[in-house]
């Protein structure tokens, strides 16, 4: 069996601690590991491998965190340059893979806390996919959740799939005790959730294929598809693509302590802070409340609130009003705002940067560059370039001169110049980046080259 992990999604409501470019799954909330790094861990005992489906700019978080898990297996990488929905990321995995290969399909940012219940649940959905069945895991509710799709079920029959509901038809759906929460696990063969994606939505299936035939190589074990041939496919959900119309799908009701963890509310169910130690809240009178910072916070009189302090933003609002932060991240979208995207400390395939100081003409970021790294062959339109190196030695290339910045030494990047800088040393190289300029977003690039085939 293989797992097929769907790393995709942006997590919005947990803004600001989830981003687009560091989303839930990669946020360490549980004893020091991410979701991500649970669902690897925990599906490792009991696959022979797995595959990731990433986005292409969290690749890198992926195979960092899946480093630091030590799994001694090595993954395979689907890369999406866009998303597209679950249907046609499980459908290029699974034109990868053998027929016969059972799959077990799951997200990378649920929690699951009975693992002995869990791998029991898994055991019977097998045997329902050695008889050709297309396989859905049912949780069993315990309250009447309206942020959830349900599955109505006759034992392990599937009559229907429901859309999140009301409160009223949730707490009916609670009585009657066949309905379940739609966890978005499954598990099937290969080739046959293939024949049925055929059958049922032959666009996705067709235009799927051509993707997947078109994919580009990245190295042995990852390969990208091409992002017009991605946006090329439509886009639909595993549920609306296949689920909802096939006549092979089973259910297995699951009481595995699972959760989504899909806003603070959620969140705070499982943890109290996520603030160090040394931050640790003075509250006054104060009780259930959820604070996440990296300074002191004080409070008086409050309750059941959510107080999320990020470097670059400050959420505060009553647990109960927790879903309503998507409403939050779509005001930033349609401003534009890069508060959606990017923490001020952001992750790249080199290394991180951390911008230290931002305003209308200038920034100030602070970069680390791991050894054996280098930023792709650039230049800008917009703003000029000051690099003065902290530790390590940089190798930098600009126009077609290539020279050494030690420690304590600069160097100046005229607008529209290419330049490069790499770390050829044993140690991480560390500098002070000052950008000067009209516009200093982190779009004003033209990569010319870039060793992990970026888009600009």
């Amino acid at each position: 069996m293989i797992n097929i992990i769907l790393c995709g999604g942006s997590g919005t409501r947990l803004w600001p601690l989830s981003r687009t470019l560091f989303p839930k799954q990669f946020i360490k909330l549980i004893d020091n590991k991410s979701l991500f790094q649970l669902t690897l861990k925990r599906n490792l005992e009991l696959c022979k491998s797995t595959f990731i489906v990433s986005n292409s700019e969290q690749y890198f978080l992926a195979l960092e965190q899946e480093d630091e898990v030590h799994s001694g297996k090595e993954s395979k990488y689907l890369l999406e340059p866009v998303g597209r929905n679950t249907a046609p990321a499980i459908a290029l995995a699974c034109m990868a893979l053998d027929p016969e290969e059972i799959v077990l399909v799951t997200p990378s940012d649920h929690l699951i806390k009975d693992e002995d219940a869990y791998q029991k649940v898994l055991l019977q959905a097998k045997l329902e996919v050695e008889k050709g069945n297309l396989v859905t895991f049912g949780i069993t509710p315990d309250y009447p959740e309206i942020g959830f799709g349900y599955i109505e079920a006759d034992g392990i029959d599937v009559k229907s799939f429901k859309e999140k509901p009301n409160l009223e038809t949730a707490q009916e759906y609670l009585e009657k005790g066949n309905y379940y929460w739609n966890s978005g696990m499954f598990m099937f063969k290969a080739g046959v959730f293939l024949e049925e994606l055929k059958e049922y939505s032959p666009e996705i299936h067709t235009l799927s294929q051509i993707a997947y035939d078109n994919a580009l190589t990245i190295q042995e074990s990852t390969f990208k598809i091409k992002e017009d041939d991605m946006m090329n496919i439509p886009e639909d959900s595993i549920d609306y693509a296949v689920m909802e119309k096939s006549n092979k799908v089973k259910v297995i009701p699951s009481n595995i302590m699972w959760s989504d963890l899909g806003d603070f509310n959620a969140l705070s169910e499982e943890i109290d802070s996520l603030t160090p130690d040394a931050c640790k809240p003075i509250e006054i009178d104060s009780s259930n409340n959820l604070i996440v910072s990296n300074k002191l916070v004080a409070t008086i009189d409050i309750e059941d609130l959510v107080i999320i302090d990020t470097a670059d933003a400050l959420l505060i609002s009553r647990k109960e009003s927790a879903q309503k932060v998507k409403q939050v991240v779509n005001k930033l979208k349609k401003e534009n705002s890069s508060l959606t995207k990017v923490h001020t400390l952001a992750h790249r395939p080199w290394g991180t940067y951390e911008v230290l100081l931002s305003t209308d003409n200038y920034k100030i970021k602070r970069i680390i560059v791991n050894e054996g790294k280098r930023l792709s062959l650039q230049k800008h339109f917009h703003r000029n370039e000051h690099w003065i190196v902290v530790s390590g030695t940089a190798t930098v290339t600009v126009g077609d001169e290539k020279k050494l910045i030690r420690p304590n030494e600069s160097t100046y990047i005229k607008m529209g110049e290419v330049h490069r800088l790499e770390n050829e040393g044993k140690i991480p190289v560390v500098l002070i980046e000052a950008q000067v300029g009209e516009y200093t977003g982190e779009d004003d690039i033209i990569r010319i080259e870039d060793d992990f085939q970026r888009e600009n």
